[in-house]
């Protein structure tokens, strides 16, 4: 190594090792700075985590209140669905219920009307028949009393005669009409 007039030369080993007082100095700034960090900014970085803790722990206490809110909510809305079905299932009872009822009073009804309607019709069907046997009655004693006034040869004009003739005929034609059947 070439070294200008009046230059120390330095050892090779202390280009690696510091002066002392750079190391004092540099222990100053250290410390001074150790105090400043710790005094201002640490301080600072601490309320910060711990508010960032204190979101992050109360949005976790809210998560788990909306989450005991959801599960409450579902339990009702399952409680009001099962209440909802239960009814349902009351009334449909109730309208299968009333539909029979009202079925049968309809039957029955039904079954009233016909029944009247069926005796009316035989009351009808029973006069008619006096009507036409008393009708046929007075033709066929009409017809009588002429065929027997031929026959006998007399005149059946006795009312009380007349009468009895068509009577004592009418019966002997009811009484074979009797045995035929």
């Amino acid at each position: 190594m070439i070294l200008a007039e009046g230059a120390q030369s330095v050892p090779s080993w202390r280009l690696l090792v510091p002066l002392p007082s750079e190391i004092i100095w540099s222990l100053i700034f250290l410390v001074i700075f150790a105090v400043v960090f710790m005094k201002f900014i640490l301080p600072r970085l601490n309320a910060v985590l711990d508010e960032r803790a204190e979101k992050i722990e109360g949005g976790l206490r809210n998560a788990e209140k909306v989450q005991e809110q959801v599960d409450q909510l579902k339990s009702d809305q399952e409680q009001e669905l099962a209440a909802a079905r239960q009814e349902a299932a009351s009334i449909r009872e109730k309208a299968r219920t009333d539909g029979q009822k009202i079925v049968d009073e309809a039957r029955t009804r039904a079954e009233s009307e016909n029944e009247r309607l069926l005796a009316s019709g035989r009351q009808q069907l029973s006069a008619e028949r006096i009507a036409a046997s008393t009708e046929l009655r007075g033709e066929v004693g009409t017809l009588a009393s002429d065929l027997a006034s031929k026959i006998v040869g007399e005149s059946l004009t006795d009312d009380e005669r007349s009468r009895r003739v068509i009577d004592r005929f009418l019966d002997d034609l009811e009484s074979s009409q009797a045995t035929t059947r």
